[in-house]
């Protein structure tokens, strides 16, 4: 007869597999997906082609599912209010801060166009929120005479 060991999960008792001596996890569907995570999360900590492989592996699968959250979104409506509740509620801790979407506007949308010269990029302060990490940049025309020599 096997030794008992305390699974690493739940801390139940359990006997091993004669197989594999070193068990540390019970046959429990709960425990073997904790023992799943954790060695996925050490492999990411410390192999740089495991995680090479896996972003790989995740840009694959979403040029195969590029209307995922889409759908996903359309027929989960609970999940989409749930979602917009949770953003509600990190905006308001961050109540008088700029906050930044995806939403850019374009000359299609009314937005008046450039004209060429020479503009000056300034940082913007941190304490905004940002989506999809944005590059938020303030455009300024300087006047002629702020402007650089040509020789320069």
């Amino acid at each position: 007869m096997m030794n008992t060991k305390c699974c690493a999960a739940c801390g139940q008792k359990f006997e091993p597999n004669p197989h594999s001596p070193r068990q540390a996890y019970c046959s429990n569907p709960t425990c073997q997906r904790t023992r799943k995570r954790r060695w996925h999360k050490e492999k990411l900590l410390h192999d740089p082609d495991y995680v090479d492989n896996q972003a790989r592996a995740q840009q694959a699968w979403c040029s195969r599912n590029v209307d995922y959250w889409r759908n996903y979104r359309g027929e989960h409506p609970d999940y989409v209010e749930q979602n917009r509740e949770k953003q509600r509620s990190r905006n308001a801790k961050k109540r008088g801060k700029l906050i930044a979407t995806m939403d850019v506007p374009n000359s299609q949308n009314n937005m008046p166009e450039l004209r060429s010269g020479l503009y000056q990029i300034s940082p913007v302060p941190v304490s905004m929120i940002a989506k999809m990490d944005l590059w938020i940049v303030e455009i300024r025309v300087l006047s002629r005479a702020s402007m650089p020599h040509p020789s320069l």
